[in-house]
Parts: structure tokens; sequence; C-alpha cells
């Protein structure tokens, strides 16, 4: 600011005060976003999740159904219906679904995933070598006993559990 006249130099100081204001409220703003971001996050953990009408129309299918339901089938069960929608959308809203912990998948040996609402306690016997699938009566998982130290950090929303093993028809052709 050496050598310059009185009238630069106050347009000067006024413009590095300017920045000091504006440096203020950016973080005065960042501050908000982070709170804001905390209390949504709060909410999100204490309300059901928000679904969307897709969301809702696979959740319904598969709670009508007594069984299992591939992506495939929800997408042929939909698409005869009067609200279709493409088995991309199908796949991308059950994903969502998984995630928000509202029904669960199934990954069988062949590669594909069957879905169900997480309130269909269901566990399986499955042949790793055609994939054949029994279901089992009951659930022994809920006799176990978690820790109350463990529990009181995670909120369990459901479990999955599957046994993997030979049938008897594949069982008697290897030891054939």
């Amino acid at each position: 600011m050496a050598g310059q006249s009185t009238p630069e130099k106050e347009v000067i100081r006024r413009g590095i005060i300017h920045q000091f204001v504006l440096i203020k409220d950016i973080k005065q703003m960042i501050q908000y976003v982070q709170e804001r971001d905390q209390i949504k996050i709060l909410l999100m953990n204490t309300s059901k999740p928000d679904i969307t009408k897709r969301q809702q129309q696979l959740l319904n299918e598969l709670k009508k159904c007594t069984d299992e339901l591939s992506g495939q089938e929800l997408h042929r069960k939909l698409h005869n219906g009067e609200k279709a929608m493409g088995l991309t959308t199908v796949y991308r809203n059950l994903q969502a679904l998984v995630k928000q912990g509202l029904i669960r998948s199934r990954h069988l040996p062949n590669g594909e995933v069957l879905y169900a609402p997480v309130e269909r306690d269901i566990h399986h016997l499955t042949c790793v070598s055609c994939g054949e699938t029994t279901q089992l009566q009951g659930c022994p998982v809920k006799t176990m006993h978690i820790p109350q130290k463990a529990s009181k950090k995670f909120e369990l929303l459901f479990h999955t559990l599957e046994y993997f093993g030979l049938c008897q028809n594949c069982s008697q052709e290897l030891n054939a």
C-alpha cells in the first residue's frame, strides 16, 4: 500500500475488511450446515426411514407373497400389473430397502438373490452343488444371548442364518 494515494488505500482497506466479513460469513455457514446435518442424522436414527412410492410398492408385493422373491420375479409380478417398473429400477429400490433395514436379502450359490421382509424370520439349508434349498423350522438365533454391552452400541435390525452343504441326491452321486 506504500506509494498509493489515500483514496486507493481506503479502497484496499475496505476490500480487505469485506474479505474478512465474507470469511466470517462462510465459517458461520459451514457451522450451520454441520449442525443441520447432525440434526438430520439424529432425526433419521429416531424415525422410520422415508421410502418412495416404488419402494413401498416392492415392499407391499414382498409382504403379499409367503416365500422369498428374486428381483426378476418381482419385476414380472409388477410388469403384469398396472404399476410396472423397469428391472434396473426394481434392483435399485430393493438395494435401498435392504440398506434401510426393511427387507433382507439371501444370496444363492448360483448368484441369484432372494428378498423378503425382515419380519419374516426364515432360515435355510442350501445345497452347494445343485442349489436346492430347504426351509428350516424355527429360529435358533432367537435363543442366542447378545451381551448387554454390545447391544447398547448396536441396534439390531434383523439377522440371517443359512447352512450350506450337500443335499441327499448330490451326496449320493458324489459317493457312488
